[in-house]
């Protein structure tokens, strides 16, 4: 900024549009609680269902979350807008005063061509930094000097503010080219040093690795765990590094070679790659020119060797950077898609394993141990479990056609003629892929890529990231995920080795299970008339056979994580869906020539009968490991039920929430937390280790007996009903004393159905019950 603009700056229309965005800022306040408060509240409470479940209340959830976001960025240009014109305004008095007082010693100031000043003396002057100037007295001279060097530090003040203030606004104004952008910065000098400790990490990160020094390696490291998840930092430090820039940094790193650094941070190496991952998460989310260019870059460098003669491909390396993060999902999108290309292409459309093992000399792509990073598609998994649209859409997608030269044949019409078959990605991934075998870092089978593609599903499945539980906020099931959940349940059904020898995704698989325990409820019900009444759901439901959720929960029983998470499930769902009958009596089966308390105790009786079936059939497949393992395995059992329990009893009820409408009220059941409900002292048995009956023996402690695991499911199916009977203010030992039977016809449905759908395998002797 040159002198005579700061000086006879006027600030007119900068002080409007600081007012401008202030009023703005309260508008938008406004409009958030509105929404918020009035739009989203009642959305909350509507008792919704099909279309509007699925499309009507997430449409309402986004533009909630848009207001929100407008708040955030117009509050954020606000207050960038109104510190750069303070600070300008400081500078410009600053400015005159001291000319001012130059004037009051005789010196004066004038402009030059270029925009640049001098300081004269009298009759003399001295121009700043050009050379010799005539001879003037000593203290006229300090006054010269004095001056220029006042005038010259303002005017590189006011320079640094205005230009700070200019990127920090073109910055955040940049990030998102539809909607708003979520920054929020509470004044212009953290917008512009989030810019430019990106500009100065992204220096590091380009300097060659073998050069970097651990204090170096200690600033980038601590940087981006400070400020992965600041947008204007992340977008700038990726459009710094280029996506070309990021590929090289992270694969040169980790050549394997004897360095300093090695030596000295070797066991940093995974936060570093951890951070990475974040920060560029952080960054996918900007529409920014150069963040375009960097994901569009990145996706076509995917399938290229890193350099003419490497082995490595550009997909190796960003999948193992993409573990940690919520990436973009149209950058996931359009990353999958060519992703599958290039699987397609290497696999001769999935003939043959894709990815070689690395050799001695490949860079160490993955720094967790888990896993040598060297197929792609384990790290991509794992950006997609912590992505839940992109992953439904990405599984849902085609991987083949009919018409394509592949080997997948079926007999689609029985008429024994095997023809060309049609797979998703997630019929080639889950049914067909060879994985290539791998191994942790201490040369162990690694589990990585099939566990990873078990946590994608769970996420593609229930709508939010896998690991997490639902909450209110979940939206229901849409078509795309109910039509994943049948073809998963399907498919183990039809090849219950896929779960059996990779019994390890089974936590995922029960966690999607009993999510979708209304679903599995109606399936195993003979009633087809009344269904959506008996057993509400919110959004889409799954249809599939009573045979094929049979075995598929057979299966999920002969693992701890899969039983546990599908009893939990299911103990919580039957609790809350009574709950929800006692205070609605009249929500299924009303009938006007039957009293209502004998037509509710039909519901309940509909109620325990399904759970019963549940118990008995994951029942079955703990009871046969338990035959196998010489029930070696009870203890694993017994802790997976509690660690399970506890995270439902601390959250939103499994299995519920996502699959029954928004509310406690006619057609629905409760989404929000547990606390204070029936189903709160059920789990919360779980949850204390309470987990007894009236004799004091532990409830499910023993997975030998199959009458044991019979007694236990009644106990709590009967508690169920009697502590669902007194919230809701309508209890009846009637009611209560037909329960257990129920539940026993139940059982004897699981046990018909497991010795015609199993094959032969899993019927389950009476074993010595452990005391």
């Amino acid at each position: 900024m040159d002198l005579e603009t700061l000086r006879f700056a006027t600030f007119g229309q900068l002080d409007e549009a600081v007012a401008d965005w202030s009023t703005m800022v309260t508008n938008l306040a406004t409009l958030e609680k509105d929404a918020r408060d009035g739009l989203k509240a009642r959305a909350d409470k509507a008792d919704w269902s099909g279309d509007n479940a699925d499309v009507t209340k997430g449409f309402v959830d986004k533009t909630v979350r848009e207001f929100a976001d407008a708040h955030k960025q117009a509050k954020s240009l606000w207050n960038i807008l109104k510190d750069t014109r303070s600070e300008l305004k400081a500078c410009q008095g600053e400015l005159n005063e001291a000319l001012a007082r130059g004037a009051a010693k005789n010196l004066r100031v004038t402009t030059t061509s270029g925009g640049g000043f001098m300081v004269t003396a009298g009759s003399l002057y001295v121009a700043p930094a050009m050379g010799p100037t005539a001879p003037v007295s000593g203290e006229l001279q300090h006054d010269v000097n004095a001056l220029r060097g006042e005038l010259q530090k303002i005017l590189d003040k006011a320079t640094e503010s205005d230009h700070t203030g200019s990127v920090a606004l073109r910055a955040l104004a940049d990030q998102s080219d539809l909607g708003f952008t979520g920054a929020e910065y509470k004044d212009r000098d953290s917008a512009a040093n989030a810019i430019k400790q990106a500009d100065e990490l992204a220096a590091i990160a380009k300097k060659n690795p073998e050069d970097l020094t651990a204090k170096e390696f200690d600033k980038l490291n601590a940087g981006l765990k400070k400020m992965s998840d600041d947008e204007l930092f992340s977008a700038r430090f990726a459009e710094q590094l280029k996506a070309q820039g990021t590929l090289d940094f992270w694969a040169e790193l980790n050549t394997p070679r004897p360095t300093d650094l090695l030596r000295a941070r070797g066991d940093q190496f995974d936060d570093l790659q951890k951070n990475l991952s974040l920060t560029l998460a952080t960054a996918s989310h900007s529409d920014s020119f150069g963040m375009t260019n960097w994901k569009r870059e990145m996706v076509e460098l995917g399938s290229q060797p890193l350099t003419k003669n490497s082995g490595t491909l550009g997909f190796q390396v960003m999948s193992n950077l993409m573990r940690w993060g919520n990436y973009d999902n149209s950058f996931l999108n359009d990353y999958g898609n060519e992703l599958i290309k290039t699987e397609k292409e290497r696999t001769d459309n999935g003939r043959h394993g894709a990815w070689r093992v690395g050799g001695p000399m490949d860079p160490v792509l993955n720094r967790t141990g888990s896993d040598s990073g060297t197929d792609p598609m384990t790290g991509f998994m794992k950006a997609l479990s912590s992505s839940p649209d992109a992953a439904t859409e990405f599984f849902s997608d085609t991987f083949v056609t009919k018409d394509e030269d592949h080997e997948f044949m079926e007999d689609a019409d029985g008429n024994g003629k095997r023809e060309m078959r049609e797979l998703s990605n997630f019929d080639y991934l889950f049914g067909e892929r060879d994985w290539p075998e791998d191994s942790t870092n201490k040369g162990e089978d690694s589990i990585a890529g099939r566990n990873n593609m078990a946590l994608a599903l769970e996420a593609a499945t229930t709508g939010h990231p896998a690991g997490e539980m639902p909450t209110q906020e979940t939206p229901a099931h849409n078509a795309e995920q109910a039509a994943l959940t049948k073809s998963l349940i399907e498919t183990i059904s039809e090849k219950p080795d896929l779960l059996g020898n990779h019994s390890y995704m089974s936590d995922s698989i029960g966690q999607i299970a009993a999510e979708y325990m209304p679903d599995i409820f109606r399936s195993l019900n003979p009633n087809t008339k009344g269904q959506e009444d008996l057993f509400p759901i919110a959004g889409s439901a799954v249809s599939v056979g009573e045979s094929d959720t049979t075995r598929f929960l057979y299966m999920l029983g002969r693992n701890p994580e899969g039983y546990a998470a599908v009893n939990v499930g299911q103990h919580s769902y039957t609790t809350h869906i009574m709950e929800h009958h006692f205070r609605n009596p009249d929500a299924f089966g009303a009938d006007p020539n039957v009293p209502q308390q004998q037509s509710l105790k039909q519901t309940i009786g509909l109620t325990a009968t399904v759970a019963g079936e549940i118990q008995g059939t994951i029942g079955a497949g703990r009871s046969y490991e338990a035959e196998a393992e010489g029930g070696a395995k009870d203890a694993e059992y017994n802790k997976a039920i509690e660690v399970t329990s506890t995270r439902v009893g601390s959250t939103v009820g499994i299995g519920i929430g996502i699959g029954t409408a928004s509310m406690l009220g006619p057609g629905g059941v409760i989404v929000g937390g547990v606390a204070g409900t029936a189903a709160d002292e059920i789990i919360s048995g779980f949850t204390e280790g309470t987990m007894r009956d009236k004799s004091g023996d532990v409830i499910y402690s023993n997975g030998q007996a199959m009458d044991a695991t019979k007694e236990s499911a009644f106990k709590l199916i009967e508690s169920a009903a009697t502590k669902a009977g007194e919230q809701s203010g309508n209890p009846s030992p009637d009611i209560v004393a037909s329960v257990a039977p129920a539940a026993e016809l139940g059982f004897t449905h699981a046990t018909a159905n497991i010795r015609t759908s199993i094959d032969g395998e899993g019927k389950p002797g009476e074993l010595e019950e452990k005391k």
